[in-house]
């Protein structure tokens, strides 16, 4: 059985970023804004990647923040500013789990949860609960399959073993203990295409008997509680 995972390094070519003036702009509006986050608010970040999200955690002055991947390779990357907030522990993997030994107030998963297989998602936002702080919130961003633009992204990565879009990933946040309190879609591109794309899928929407409910390639979800809710 050939495993994807073995080679990802190399078709994800592992670098270690930078963080630009445009990715900040991209964060604010993916998680700094619509989660109300502040400089003193806790976050965790699973699947950290090469650690762009933590460097951006930093630039917005945190101290409390942390990044884990079951990665090891990517140790290799990890800027040197950052590295104390990075480990590696595989979630699925109850004994590395117990490393997380403090309560977060948010909890992000971009472009994570589709690797996963439905139940075992259920799992994870099961065992987020425990390092979530009351009132705390879970931010998610998948490839949205609802749309068409969304396909290249979800099925570009042979890893990829769930397809979500708005409504299963409200299904997966009640399956979880949670519930989906938004789902808004990625906002990406120069301000003109970003003009041009509201323009075009308006005009879908027009004409289309049964239209996406967002058009974004991407969308992001934010998690909470039912009882928080």
């Amino acid at each position: 059985m050939v495993n994807f995972y073995d080679s990802y390094n190399q078709y994800k070519s592992y670098s270690t970023p930078e963080l630009q003036d445009k990715v900040v702009r991209q964060f604010d509006r993916e998680f700094w804004q619509p989660a109300k986050c502040t400089p003193s608010s806790a976050v965790l970040e699973i699947g950290c990647g090469t650690g762009l999200f933590l460097k951006y955690l930093n630039h917005k002055k945190l101290e409390k923040f942390l990044g884990i991947d079951i990665d090891a390779e990517l140790a290799n990357y990890i800027a040197p500013d950052i590295q104390d907030h990075f480990k590696i522990i595989n979630i699925l993997d109850d004994a590395e789990w117990t490393q997380i030994d403090q309560k977060f107030d948010y909890i992000v998963l971009f472009d994570v949860l589709e690797h996963f297989a439905s139940e075992e998602a259920v799992g994870i936002l099961k065992k987020l609960d425990t390092v979530l702080n009351k009132k705390g919130s879970i931010v998610v961003r998948l490839p949205n399959a609802a749309s068409p633009w969304g396909l290249t992204y979800q099925y570009g990565d042979l890893t990829h073993r769930t397809a979500y879009n708005p409504l299963s990933i409200r299904q997966l946040a009640l399956a979880g203990g949670f519930e989906c309190v938004r789902c808004y879609g990625q906002i990406s591109g120069s301000r003109k295409r970003r003009v041009l794309d509201t323009i075009f899928h308006k005009f879908l929407s027009s004409i289309l008997m049964s239209p996406p409910e967002i058009w974004s390639a991407n969308f992001l979800a934010i998690l909470a509680r039912s009882e928080d809710v």
